[in-house]
This record gives C-alpha cells, structure tokens and sequence, in this order.
C-alpha cells in the first residue's frame, strides 16, 4: 500500500475546554519529584478507524462533542490539566488551578489512516497528528481522516505528570465518554512525597543527578553526534523474538525481564556502532517508585496508585564500550540488573526527595538526559517502559484504537526509547524510537530481524 507522506492538515476550529463546574482558584506546588524534570513536553496520540454499524450515530461532529463533553467533566476531578504553571513570588515554578482550560483543535488531514506512514512519526505525526502546546498544560488535537476515522492527539507538560499520571486521565476521559464511573481518581496530596526531616541520602544520588549549573558545556561533540540528528522511529518487535531475547539475557542461570533483556540488546547494538573502546557508554532506565515508597504501608500504597504527578527516577550503568561490544548478552543484562537494583527500592527514592530538597536553590537534572559533557564519552541511551500504556482501554464509545503511540522527541543528549504493547493484543511489542541517525542506521543494519518498520499492514488498517 503506498505511503502519502506530504499530507496537509488544515485546523478548522480553536476552542478552549474548560472543566464543567466552577472551580475554586488555588496554587498546588510542584514535589520535589516534579523539580528534576526539564520543561519539556509530551505527546501521545490514538488512530481510531471509522466506526462500524452506526455511520449517522458517529459523525465527525458528534464524536468530537462527545469528546469535549467528556473532557470538560473528567476536568473537574483532573483540574490540574486545566491550570497554568506560573512563578510564584519566590521564584519556584508551581500550579496555578485557574480552570483556564485546555485547548482543543479540530482538524482534516487529506489522507486515509492506511496511508499514514507511521514508521515515520517525524513526518506523519510531529507538528501535523499531534498539538504544538502554545500554553497552559494540556492541549488536545481531534483530526478527522478522509476514510472517516479520527486520530487524537494530546501534549501535556512534563513537569505536571509522568506517563503513569497521562495514562490514568486517559481512561478516565474515556471512562466519562461512556458515563462509566472512574475507575480511578486521582490524589493531588503533596504530602505523600515530602522530604525526611532530617533529610539524608545515599552519595550514589550525586552520580545520578546534577545541578544545572553544574553542567560542562560540550567540547568539540563527537561528529557522529554532530553531524547526525536524532530522529524518531516506530518498530515492532514479534513476542517470539522477546522470549528469544529474555532467555539469550539469562543464560547465565539468572532469570532476566524482556525490558532487561530488550535494553542489553539496545545497549550492545548502539554501542557496536563507536569509534574506540576505551570510551563509556550509558543506559540509562526509567523506574516508576509509586509502589516502592509506600512499600510497607498499604493505606499509602492506595493513595500512591492514584497520585498525580512525577514519581519517576532514571537510574543508569555505565560500562566501556569495548566490553559492551565483546561481552555476551547476558553480560549486559547483569550490568542492567545491577543498576536497576539500586533504584527498586523505598530507600532510593526517599532519599532522591531529600537530594532534591538540598538542592533546592537551583533546578537539577537527571545526568543521562543531560550528557556527560566529555567529548571523550560515548553515546548515552534511555529506556522507558510503556508497558502500562493503556492502549486498549481508550475507548470513548466507538471503539478501541487501532493504533497509540507516545510520541516523544525530548530534547535531550541520550537517546530516547520506549516500548509499548501492541495494540492486536498477540505479546508483540511496538518500540517508539528517539535515536541519533547513525545509530537507527546500525539497528536497521543488524538486527532488521527484531525491530521491523510499523506499517498499517501489521495493524490491519
């Protein structure tokens, strides 16, 4: 089937969405937590194909009513996502709930959903499927197709909510969308990730996380880093060849998770691709530690599965790239373990709220976002698990979606990945891909049998 990749999409109408029932204005501060994320943005985006059986029923119109209905009540419990992040009078960025709202587009693109080069996501999605946030905290982006589906397209602050916190809103908007009562509401309670008193933590948090001011500015950046963008991809990954992986990972006798053995692969594969062996390379793995903080204590462990907000820490390994390229897979996979092990427990985040409260004065940053600053390190990479991602239950009366995907070209130094589940529902894997060139370039080369391009053939579009 032939990919349209120059499609134009044209916005037929801006509207704000606010939430339904008046709102009292208050300030909700930022956690600790929140205060290591950069002011960067994220995207996410649904492909629903055209609704079956009820062509008067579901118009382009009474869907997108449906929606900002919808919004409008899941608004009132999710409030955060309609204010504003101002400085308050001391400096510190916090929340301001005005109910300002959400912008909300209406949009045609001139193609079918079959059509849609969804390998490419740089060119099908950035700047056309999904919303250039202007202001506030959440936009969200209706776009109907000429095959009459629709895609749904949100970005939203990342210094407001984890991916964890967008799922929850997720399949609570379309909860409100089918007048299902939520499933989960959630807590705004800051008090959950208050800082010891008195705080301590262990050094290791120094080698995870650094002051801005901090920062080297590079010297002289590699050309292979230069000279090559990093660009977004989309691939998927059979469930046959991820138990491939998992067993190649625990071959040693230790049993390996797929995420484990799936990053030792990514790990091996970018790090083939340097000049020299004696730089380091890093890799970098996002930990969600909603269940590691309230471990012990099952009241919190319930207001923790509900708590809106940053919760995440990326703790990462770093290893000499000609060992990387030598050693076995399994190898590589201990090396994740062990780093992963640091930060799966209720210490380790713990004592990051304190690390973070000593270092209040200025903003911080996780050093695998930031880069080294060295020219003489190698590439850093970062894994994050999609594996929550609620692709299945993001349905506001329709249908499921026939296609999601976060959609996250970070701005940061280190790659970016993250595998999600495959919306067929078979164990497969689809893997968003934020890479250098030249590193997408040796994937493709030399492991085309793993990750192969996503084409609307394997969804059934």
């Amino acid at each position: 089937m032939g990919v349209k990749g120059d499609f134009m999409v044209k916005v037929m109408r801006n509207e704000r969405v606010a939430a339904v029932l008046p709102m009292q204005e208050n300030w909700l501060p930022l956690s600790n937590l929140d205060f290591i994320l950069p002011p960067v943005d994220v995207s996410v985006f649904f492909c629903y194909k055209k609704p079956t059986g009820g062509e008067n029923l579901f118009t382009f119109g009474s869907m997108v009513s449906v929606l900002q209905k919808a919004l409008a009540r899941t608004l009132v419990s999710y409030y955060a996502f309609a204010g504003e992040l101002v400085q308050n009078s001391v400096g510190d960025v916090e929340l301001l709930c005005n109910n300002h709202g959400v912008e909300f587009l209406e949009a045609f693109a001139d193609l079918e959903l079959r059509h849609l080069n969804l390998h490419n996501p740089d060119e099908s999605v950035e700047g056309k499927l999904v919303p250039k946030k202007k202001q506030g905290v959440l936009s969200v982006q209706v776009t109907e197709v000429k095959c009459g589906g629709l895609v749904v397209g949100c970005t939203f602050d990342h210094r407001v909510a984890d991916a964890y916190s967008a799922n929850m809103f997720l399949v609570s908007w379309a909860e409100t969308a089918q007048s299902k009562p939520l499933s989960q509401r959630p807590t705004f309670r800051r008090s959950l990730l208050n800082p010891r008193c008195p705080g301590h933590y262990d050094p290791s948090h120094d080698d995870m996380y650094v002051s801005v001011s901090a920062l080297k500015p590079p010297k002289d950046p590699q050309p292979s880093v230069s000279n090559d963008p990093l660009i977004s991809r989309i691939y998927y990954i059979e469930a046959e060849q991820l138990s491939w992986l998992e067993s190649l990972a625990s071959d040693n006798g230790c049993k390996k998770t797929k995420l484990e053995a799936f990053s030792a692969f990514l790990w091996k594969m970018v790090a083939a691709g340097e000049d020299g062996s004696g730089k380091i390379c890093r890799m970098g793995i996002v930990v969600d530690g909603r269940k590691r903080i309230s471990e012990g204590d099952n009241e919190k462990t319930a207001m923790m599965a509900a708590y809106f907000g940053n919760v995440v820490s990326i703790p990462f390994g770093e290893k000499n790239i000609g060992e990387l390229k030598e050693k076995p897979v399994s190898w590589v996979a201990d090396a994740i373990h062990e780093c992963l092990e640091t930060a799966v427990t209720k210490e380790h985040f713990l004592g990051l709220i304190d690390w973070v409260e000593a270092h209040r004065a200025e903003p911080a940053l996780a050093k695998t976002y930031a880069g080294s600053g060295n020219e003489d390190d190698g590439s850093a990479l970062v894994v994050s698990s999609g594996q929550r991602f609620p692709v299945s239950k993001v349905d506001f009366g329709w249908g499921k979606p026939a296609f999601g995907s976060y959609h996250f070209p970070w701005g940061g130094e280190a790659s970016y990945v993250m595998p999600m589940p495959s919306p067929l529902g078979n164990g497969d894997w689809v893997v968003y891909m934020h890479l250098f060139k030249w590193q997408l370039e040796m994937i493709e080369m030399h492991a085309a049998h793993l990750l192969r391009p996503l084409t609307c053939d394997y969804l059934n579009f």
